[in-house]
C-alpha cells in the first residue's frame, strides 16, 4: 500500500513540474471559472484561444498552488477556488486577456478571476484594460505608419517642386 501511495505522489509531483513549466513559460496567464459553459461554448472558446496563440488547460487548484508557489505566482492561491481554468500565452502577452474578456462579455457563464501578465500579478480590472489594447502586431503596424509619415511628407514636398517646375518649364 505503501508503494502506491509514494507511485501517486510522484504522479502528482510531476504533474506539478509540467504546470510550474507552463507558468515559467508563459508571458501571461489568466485564471477563469468556467462552470455554466456548454460543451459548444466551451470548444468554440478553446478554437478562439487556439488561433491566438493560447493554450487553456483545466487543472486542479491543489496542483495549481503548489505550481503557483514553485513559479513564484503564490499572491494568486486565493483566486484558485471552484472550477478553474488557465489560459496560458508563450507569445502574445495580451491575447488571453483579449479573447477571454471578449467571450467573458459576451457568456455571462464565464468569469475572469484574475493572472497574470509578463510577470506581474493582474487583477480583473487590470486584465479588463489590457484586454482593450492594440495587440503587438497592431502597435507595430501603427509605430512603422508613423515611422514613414515624415518621408512620405518629404516625397510628397519634393513631388509638388518638380510638378511646380514642370509648370514653369511649360508656360
Amino acid at each position: 500500500m505503501n508503494n502506491v501511495s509514494e507511485q501517486a505522489i510522484a504522479v502528482k509531483a510531476k504533474i506539478v513540474d509540467e504546470v510550474v513549466e507552463k507558468f515559467n513559460n508563459a508571458t501571461s496567464a489568466v485564471v477563469v471559472d468556467y462552470r455554466g459553459l456548454t460543451v459548444e461554448q466551451a470548444t468554440e472558446l478553446r478554437k478562439e484561444l487556439r488561433d491566438a496563440g493560447v493554450q487553456m488547460n483545466v487543472i486542479k487548484n491543489k496542483i495549481l498552488v503548489r505550481a503557483a508557489e514553485k513559479a513564484g505566482y503564490g499572491d494568486l492561491n486565493d483566486i484558485f477556488a471552484g472550477p478553474t481554468a488557465v489560459a496560458f500565452s508563450n507569445e502574445d502577452p495580451i491575447a488571453p486577456a483579449k479573447v477571454l474578456k471578449k467571450f467573458a462579455d459576451s457568456v455571462d457563464a464565464l468569469s475572469i478571476k484574475g493572472g497574470y501578465i509578463e510577470g506581474k500579478i493582474a487583477s480583473i480590472d487590470e486584465i479588463n484594460v489590457y484586454a482593450t489594447l492594440p495587440s503587438r502586431e497592431d502597435l507595430l503596424s501603427m509605430l512603422a505608419s508613423e515611422l514613414q509619415a515624415p518621408v512620405r511628407n518629404v516625397a510628397y514636398a519634393i513631388k509638388a517642386i518638380v510638378d511646380k517646375g514642370d509648370e514653369g518649364d511649360a508656360a
